[in-house]
């Protein structure tokens, strides 16, 4: 019988939310030219001569803000979804590996060679393909096999854009919201990406209009939509209509109550819970909001294993 493994991957997180932790998952992460596709000569000095020596310090007291008395809410979350997809396939070595940070995806991979593992399967925990996320999950396991002599059977999947299952989780956590909590207006906020990316064949446009049109098909809901995009960085032009612009305006338009879901983050990170959960809601409510509620990821929830027992099967 073939010895099997399934390898979840994400982006990572600082091992500590201080500054020395902080700056050198920085280094990884804005290091990789999947990440800042930008001539190494033109941005690593910028990186190592600015950002890494004025960052790191603002991002840990904002990890700080988020972080839990377990550690990283990305870490805790991506642990537990292992945990339960292991639960789910107990013949099947299941183990989660990042992209910037420890267990680093080579570290997971070479765990599996010595489990004497023959076939991998790697599901990047990213529904929507972009070359900054799920491109760079594949560049690492490409390399770690560069080093090794017998490669197992690899299944690397791209996307689960569309995945029937995925959209379902989505419904329910927007019908439950909407019950829960009355909003105007419900925004779509995927995470941002510069216009440049798409320009070159990046498909993450693409892709987040794919998942909020299979959302909708034959899914009505009452209140109206509005799709959106986070984490602008640099002076680039990104994807608009950005969020944090859209939440300032919106109270001059009438609209007072608000719901936000992330469909492209699968765990509660820095992202959500301190740009969206903190910054945002500031914005939209010193602007004049009089309620802002944000639906969580799918973090722990059980349901979200059994997606990834399909993906993976």
């Amino acid at each position: 019988m073939v010895k099997s493994g399934i390898l979840l991957a994400n982006i990572g997180t600082p091992e500590k939310p201080e500054t020395k932790e902080v700056k050198e998952y920085l280094k990884h992460f804005l290091g990789d030219k999947r990440v800042i596709d930008k001539p190494r000569w033109q941005w690593l000095p910028i990186l190592h001569g600015i950002i890494l020596n004025t960052r790191p310090k603002k991002s840990a007291a904002l990890y700080s803000s988020i972080w839990e008395e377990a550690g990283s809410p990305l870490l805790i979350h991506t642990k537990s979804q292992t945990n339960q997809l292991q639960a789910l396939l107990p013949d099947v070595s299941v183990k989660f590996g990042m992209a910037y940070s420890h267990p680093t995806i080579s570290e997971s991979l070479k765990s599996f060679e010595e489990e004497g593992i023959e076939e991998i399967t790697v599901i990047p925990l990213y529904p929507q393909y972009s070359t900054t996320t799920t491109a760079s999950i594949h560049d690492a396991v490409f390399r770690h096999y560069l080093k090794v002599e017998s490669i197992p059977k690899l299944h690397l999947i791209r996307e689960f854009t569309s995945h029937p299952l995925y959209i379902e989780l989505l419904r329910k956590q927007i019908l439950a919201g909407i019950k829960k909590y009355q909003p105007e207006l419900l925004v779509f906020s995927y995470h941002g990406l510069p216009v440049s990316y798409v320009e070159k064949g990046d498909p993450y446009k693409e892709q987040c209009a794919e998942t909020t049109a299979a959302v909708f098909d034959g899914f009505d809901i009452e209140i109206p939509y509005k799709v959106t995009y986070q984490s602008k960085f640099g002076p680039e032009e990104w994807l608009t209509p950005a969020l944090d612009a859209t939440l300032k305006e919106l109270p001059s338009k009438g609209v007072k109550k608000v719901l936000i879901i992330t469909p492209g983050f699968v765990s509660d990170c820095i992202e959500t819970l301190e740009e969206i959960e903190c910054e945002n809601r500031e914005y939209f409510m010193e602007n004049g909001g009089d309620e802002f509620n944000y639906i969580h990821p799918f973090n722990g929830d059980p349901e979200f294993a059994k997606l990834l027992l399909e993906i993976a099967k």
